[in-house]
C-alpha cells in the first residue's frame, strides 16, 4: 500500500498506485538522463508480463539509452520520480477497460 507524506500527500510504492493516482513514472539515471512514462500503459506492460510492479523491483527492468550508446552496456536508473502527467510522456499500450476496472476493485478492497 501507498505511504503518506508529512504534508498529507500520497506517496506511491508501486506502478499501480502511480497509475491509480495519476502520477507519471520517471526513471532517473546517474548520468542525469530521465524520461517520463504514462503510468497506465507502464503498469499494463508489467502486469501482462508477470513482472513485479514494486518500484525497487521495477528499476531492474529499465536502462538508460544514452549510457548504453556511450558505454556499450546497460546502466540501470538509480531511482524513480513521480511527476504530473503530461502530453510528452511516453505512452505504451493502455490496459483494456475491464482489466483496469478489475485492478481498481482489488486496490480499493
Amino acid at each position: 500500500m501507498g505511504r503518506w507524506a508529512a504534508d498529507g500527500s500520497r506517496i506511491a510504492t508501486n506502478l499501480f498506485e502511480a497509475a491509480a493516482w495519476h502520477y507519471a513514472v520517471k526513471p532517473v539515471c546517474r548520468c542525469g538522463h530521465s524520461t517520463a512514462f504514462n503510468p497506465h500503459g507502464l503498469w499494463w506492460r508489467f502486469e501482462r508480463r508477470g513482472w513485479d510492479v514494486r518500484f525497487d523491483k521495477a528499476l531492474g527492468r529499465f536502462w538508460c539509452i544514452r549510457c548504453k550508446w556511450r558505454t556499450g552496456r546497460r546502466v540501470r536508473p538509480v531511482k524513480f520520480e513521480l511527476v504530473q502527467q503530461s502530453v510528452d510522456d511516453i505512452e505504451l499500450e493502455y490496459p483494456p477497460d475491464h482489466e483496469w476496472k478489475r485492478a481498481v476493485r482489488r486496490f480499493r478492497c
